[in-house]
């Protein structure tokens, strides 16, 4: 059972949310606007967030952004809705660190399934410790679910985390956009290969050796160069 908060204003759409996570077997709580959503996450983080885009007072993107901002709540996996279908501001709201876009009116069983699929891969079950993913300087410790370059932490969203995991796994290969959609985000996403993109945008930010070890292939994919 996972805990889930819902961040939406419109109490309809809550609680029809809040209604099908219950059915799949999670526990919700709602809150109605972003300045309630930011201590609510920090001093009890749920293990995901569901965020409308349009919100009263502090919207969506700045809610998302602030949550990135915070140590205790940085890895939250992040699921935004928004009435704006656009690319555009799809690809603003992925940029600011969220996970997944899921556009209004959306289907409920939809939202359930990217539910279900960002966690789990984002909570593994108990196991052995695995052995850390190592690329030169870079550590990736798969139990902590943290990354350190030279024993200094960097602090990534949930699918940057598994989209790094992917890439040094499968380092070496041509990965086309739809192979690491399918494989890294765990559906047939609708919001077009430009996520890939971002995401990938973010690591080479986040992490300077990446920038050229992450070979970009035009009108293909990506492939991590052996290191």
């Amino acid at each position: 059972m996972s805990r889930v908060l819902v961040v939406e204003d419109d109490r309809d759409i809550a609680e029809l949310i809040v209604h099908y996570l219950q059915k799949a077997g999670h526990t919700a709580e709602i809150v109605g606007t972003g300045n309630a959503a930011l201590p609510r996450a920090k001093d009890n983080p749920p293990d995901l967030l569901i965020l409308d885009r349009m919100l009263p007072g502090m919207d969506g993107l700045l809610v998302c952004q602030a949550l990135r901002a915070e140590p205790a709540t940085a890895a939250i996996p992040i699921i935004m809705l928004t009435a704006r279908g656009e690319e555009a501001e799809r690809i603003q709201g992925l940029e600011l660190g969220a996970d997944d876009y899921v556009t209004k009116p959306f289907s409920p069983r939809e939202l359930m399934a990217r539910v279900a699929a960002l966690l789990r891969r984002t909570q593994r079950p108990a196991r052995a410790p695995s052995e850390p993913l190592r690329y030169g300087p870079l550590t990736i410790d798969l139990d902590r679910h943290l990354v350190e370059i030279d024993g200094t932490e960097v602090r990534l969203t949930a699918k940057e985390f598994l989209l790094l995991q992917y890439l040094i796994e499968h380092r070496g290969r041509v990965l086309s956009r739809d192979l690491l959609l399918s494989d890294v985000w765990g559906y047939q996403y609708t919001g077009g290969t430009r996520t890939v993109d971002v995401h990938v945008r973010r690591l080479r930010e986040k992490i300077p050796l990446l920038a050229e070890a992450i070979v970009t292939i035009k009108q293909f994919g990506y492939r991590l160069e052996d290191g």
